[in-house]
C-alpha cells in the first residue's frame, strides 16, 4: 500500500497484511486483496481490543515514528473505516498522556474531545488538590458511553485546558440517542454532560493545542481518511479487474491511482518533516499550517475518489453489498471532520498573516 520512496523507512516496516488480520478479526492476511469478499463487521468490543492491541506495537507519536504511525493508521483504515475511527484517538490520547508524563490506568480504553460548539460549554472549576470539577455539556464525544477514559478540553476561565477523566463516574450522561448517522453508526458522538465530575489537568492551560503534536495528529487523521480511500479503491481496482473489455472502467482507476498518489505524497511528505524535526518548541516549522494543507489536499483527493468509484461501480454495490455501502457511507462523515472551504480559508488566512509559501 506505501509506494511512494518518500516515506520514511518506519512507515515500509509496518505489516499491512497482519494489521488487516487483526482489524477483521481473521488469521488469513491474504483478506487485504477482497476486502469486499464476505468482509465481517467487527463489533464495537473488537474494535476497542485492536486499538488496545496496537497501542501495544504503536510507538507515540513523536519526531522519529511519524511515518510508522501514519502507515498504522492508514492500514487500519484500509481493512474497516470504524475500526481507524476508534484507534486512531485512542492512540493520540497515550501519545498526550505521555508526553504530559502521565501514567495510563491499566486496561483503559480513550477518547481525546475537543471540539466546539455555539450554546455548549464546559467549565473547569479548580480544586484545592490540584485537580478540578467539571460541570457543563461537550459536544462531539466519540463512544463515551463505550470508553473508559477521555481526554477533554474545559474552560477555566477564559482559557482552555486539557483534563483527563474517568467516563464511568456519576455525572456523566452520554446522549448517543442523537446520533442518527448512516456513516459511523457504531461510533456515537453525540454530546455529554458533565456535573460535578472529577478530573485532573494534563499539561499547563494552552499547552495542548501549542505543541507540535496538536498539528501531527490532525495528519494522523488524514492518514485514516487515505486509507478509507484506498480500500474503496479497491473495490474498483476488483470491478475493473472482472470487466476487462472495459476502457471507462480502466480511465477510472487511472483517476482513482493519480488522486491517491498525490494523497500519498502530502501524507509522506509531512511524515519525513515530522521525523527530521526536533518535535521542539524552537523548530521553526509552521506545523499549523503545514498539517492544514495537508490534510485539505487528503480531502480533495478522497472526496474524488469516493465520488470516481461511487460513480463507476453503480448502485448495485451501494444496495447489495454490506461492506461497500459501509466503506462509502463511513468515508464520506469522517472526511467532514475537515471543514472544507473553512478550512481553506484558514489556510489563507495563516498564509497573509505570516507567509509560509516559496511563492
Amino acid at each position: 500500500m506505501l509506494d511512494s520512496l518518500a516515506w520514511p523507512d518506519g512507515a515500509r516496516h509496518v505489516d499491512t497484511a497482519a494489521i488487516t488480520a487483526l482489524v477483521l478479526g481473521s488469521a488469513d492476511p491474504t483478506a487485504a486483496d477482497a476486502p469486499t469478499a464476505g468482509r465481517p463487521v467487527p463489533p464495537p468490543q473488537h474494535r476497542l481490543a485492536v486499538a488496545q492491541t496496537l497501542a501495544s506495537t504503536t510507538p507515540p507519536l513523536v519526531a522519529g515514528t511519524a511515518g510508522q504511525v501514519f502507515a498504522t493508521l492508514a492500514a487500519v483504515a484500509a481493512a474497516d473505516v470504524t475500526t481507524a475511527r476508534v484507534v486512531e484517538p485512542h492512540l493520540d490520547a497515550l501519545t498526550i498522556l505521555a508526553q504530559a508524563g502521565m501514567e495510563v490506568p491499566a486496561g483503559s480504553t480513550w477518547g481525546v474531545y475537543a471540539a466546539e460548539a455555539p450554546g455548549l460549554r464546559l467549565e473547569a472549576h479548580p480544586t484545592e488538590d490540584g485537580g478540578v470539577v467539571l460541570d457543563g455539556t461537550k459536544p462531539w464525544c466519540s463512544l463515551a458511553s463505550t470508553l473508559s477514559h477521555a481526554l477533554v478540553t474545559a474552560h477555566v476561565g477564559e482559557e482552555r485546558r486539557l483534563v483527563a477523566v474517568s467516563l464511568r463516574q456519576t455525572g456523566v450522561v452520554p446522549h448517543d440517542h442523537v446520533w442518527v448517522a448512516r456513516g459511523l453508526p457504531d461510533v456515537p458522538s453525540g454530546p455529554v454532560d458533565f456535573t460535578a465530575v472529577r478530573a485532573s489537568t494534563v499539561g499547563e492551560p494552552g499547552w495542548y493545542l501549542r505543541r507540535p503534536g496538536f498539528a501531527w495528529g490532525g495528519i494522523g487523521v488524514a492518514a485514516c481518511w487515505w486509507g478509507g480511500a484506498v480500500g474503496l479503491a479497491r473495490v474498483l481496482r476488483a470491478h475493473a479487474a472482472a470487466r476487462p473489455e472495459s476502457e471507462l472502467l480502466r480511465a477510472a482507476l487511472g483517476s482513482v491511482v493519480a488522486d491517491l498518489a498525490d494523497a500519498e505524497d502530502a501524507l509522506a511528505s509531512a511524515a519525513r518533516r515530522i521525523d527530521d524535526s526536533t518535535g521542539t518548541a524552537d523548530d521553526a516549522t509552521d506545523w499549523p499550517l503545514l498539517a492544514q494543507v495537508v490534510r485539505s489536499r487528503v480531502r480533495r483527493a478522497v472526496d474524488a475518489v469516493r465520488t470516481q468509484v461511487v460513480r463507476s461501480i453503480g448502485p448495485g454495490p451501494l444496495t447489495s453489498d454490506p461492506a461497500v455501502a459501509a466503506r462509502v457511507a463511513d468515508l464520506e462523515l469522517y472526511v467532514l471532520q475537515d471543514h472544507g472551504d473553512r478550512d481553506l480559508a484558514r489556510i489563507g488566512r495563516m498564509v497573509l498573516e505570516r507567509g509560509g509559501v516559496a511563492w
